[in-house]
């Protein structure tokens, strides 16, 4: 974990959450039997969301999780309590706000609208079920998603968003207090009367219906959920995108720059790519993005400098050669450059690394020496690079100074990765558990491996490398050299090999099904998912697999 006197913004703790339950109410529409969920606008002096389309459902309450409520229920033999709880509670809310009841006879009949008329919407439920007789359907509603709200906002819920069949035979009736005007919705329908302006949502909802918009029909729905896990678990986060409020799941870029900036979910850290002035990760870290986006760059390389007034900075991929970029660095780092470290020679990586030293020259400083590991002959001709020094494994660079709480100490621990490129390396900020991962591990792509330099077995033993060191330093997060910082280091780079050893089973399979085919026609058969443009590009990346499954010998191609 970063240590907290490196945080940029006082500790704030999150509102607590409390405990609620929704559910989604599924039918195949009459005609086409296309899905289609149940929604109702809550109240415009709702102390929650209000005017927002929502589905049914509310707070559980001390009764949901009572034994006796419990007995009144029908479960399934591998829903837990603590799923039968929110089951009661979503299926309670059901009733009270639109007079949807989910519950059945003795006999197996669905309760019916003579049922729900002898019950009263503001007496206690589960008792009134009881004594007419009808066992509540809990084992007919399932656990879809489980949505923690946001740390910013003012007032937070812990809610599981629910399924269920729709019971046939009955109409939804809105209280006409909480709730108004129900509404069967196709999903895509509602989210593009939201995107249109006629059909306020708040995020969990437009979120939940995305993904809901990807099944045809309530049983695939159904079907999906019956193995008692959520189809996702998220408790999102906030930054400011063009100086408005911008919110991101767990696997989408901009969540792990958010919590390693933000960690409590204070809504103040902005996302806009720029190119003119740094941007402040941590007191000791800041960002400097260059001005070269691109098919292969993103958003553009990044620079990044570690240190403060107190300690000098190092300067890791000053990037191309490009002056105004260079000059930017320089005076983010008031001129007190003590080391240069490319990560390796690409040529958007190591050219600015003499003249950013000259700069500091030119100052009146003393220079800064140009560390790394020199190119192979096996690199292109624009990506020749010779350090005044080479770094060894393991290497540690240090800096150090004096501040008012004594001390001060960050260290860069060396590690050499080699698979992008022969002479590639990262840096692992010891004291802060960060990775500096220069293009082994990128956020939103995947890198290039481009033989003979690149090479695809040393690629993946290196990401064992970076995971091993990550656990052994309690490293969180990966800042590279393209894209936003990931979080949950270990596991982005599982997730990234298990999809390079995916990629590798598809070059296989192409080899197998096409024998005697080219390297085009492997990579249109490998690479069908990537558009064709790029298809040059990911030809490098199939000659390296192709490499390596010859190099693992008979039976892998």
């Amino acid at each position: 974990m970063p240590r907290l006197n490196q945080q940029l913004h006082p500790h704030r703790e999150p509102v607590p959450t409390l405990a609620a339950a929704t559910v989604l109410l599924l039918r195949d529409a009459p005609g086409d039997g296309a899905l289609e969920v149940l929604m109702t606008r809550r109240s415009a002096t709702a102390s929650f969301a209000p005017g927002a389309y929502v589905f049914p459902g509310g707070g559980i309450d001390a009764l949901d999780a009572d034994p006796a409520t419990h007995a009144a229920a029908a479960r399934r033999p591998t829903q837990s309590d603590a799923h039968l709880t929110q089951a009661m509670a979503a299926i309670r809310e059901s009733f009270e706000e639109l007079g949807v009841l989910l519950a059945r006879h003795a006999d197996g009949r669905t309760a019916g609208a003579d049922d729900i008329a002898a019950l009263d919407r503001h007496a206690p439920f589960a008792a009134q079920c009881q004594a007419r007789g009808l066992q509540l359907a809990a084992d007919s509603v399932y656990l879809l998603a489980h949505w923690t709200a946001d740390r910013d906002l003012a007032r937070r819920f812990d809610v599981p968003f629910l399924v269920a069949r729709m019971p046939a035979g009955q109409t939804p009736v809105a209280d006409e207090a909480e709730q108004f005007e129900p509404v069967w919705v196709r999903p895509q329908d509602a989210l593009e009367r939201h995107a249109a302006g006629s059909f306020f949502m708040i995020y969990p909802t437009i979120r939940t219906l995305e993904r809901l918009a990807q099944f045809a029909r309530a049983d695939a729905v159904l079907a999906a959920v019956a193995h008692e896990q959520p189809l996702w678990t998220s408790c999102p986060r906030a930054g400011l995108l063009a100086g408005k409020e911008a919110r991101y799941m767990e696997h989408e870029p901009p969540f792990g720059e958010l919590a390693l900036v933000c960690p409590d979910g204070q809504m103040v850290h902005p996302l806009d790519w720029q190119t003119e002035r740094p941007v402040p990760l941590l007191k000791n870290v800041q960002r400097l993005t260059a001005p070269n986006p691109g098919v292969m760059t993103g958003p553009g390389t990044n620079s990044y400098l570690v240190g403060d007034p107190a300690t000098g900075y190092i300067a890791i991929d000053p990037g191309p050669a490009d002056p105004g970029h260079l000059d930017t660095l320089w005076r983010a780092a008031g001129g007190d450059i003590r080391m240069i470290v490319c990560t390796h020679s690409h040529p958007d990586h190591s050219p600015g690394a003499a003249p950013l030293q000259a700069l500091c020259v030119q100052a009146g400083r003393a220079a800064p020496r140009i560390l790394g590991l020199p190119s192979q002959p096996t690199a292109r001709a624009a990506s020749q690079f010779t350090p005044e020094r080479a770094l060894q494994n393991n290497e540690l660079l240090t800096l150090t100074g004096q501040g008012l709480e004594g001390k001060i100490m960050h260290t860069l621990q060396v590690v050499h990765t080699p698979g992008h490129a022969a002479n590639h390396l990262c840096l692992l900020l010891r004291e802060d558990g960060l990775l500096f991962s220069g293009d082994h591990v990128l956020n939103g792509s995947t890198t290039v491996i481009d033989p003979p330099d690149g090479n695809m077995a040393d690629y993946l033993d290196s990401l064992d490398r970076l995971d091993a060191l990550c656990a052994e330093h309690g490293a969180e997060f990966i800042l590279p050299a393209h894209g936003y910082v990931l979080g949950d280091a270990r596991g982005s780079i599982a997730h990234l090999k298990a999809h390079r050893l995916a990629r590798e089973a598809k070059v296989i399979a192409a080899m197998q099904a096409l024998p005697d085919g080219s390297v085009e026609d492997w990579v249109a058969h490998a690479y069908a998912d990537v558009p064709p443009r790029m298809w040059p590009v990911a030809q490098r990346s199939l000659i390296a697999h192709v490499e390596r499954i010859r190099a693992l010998g008979p039976g892998n191609d």
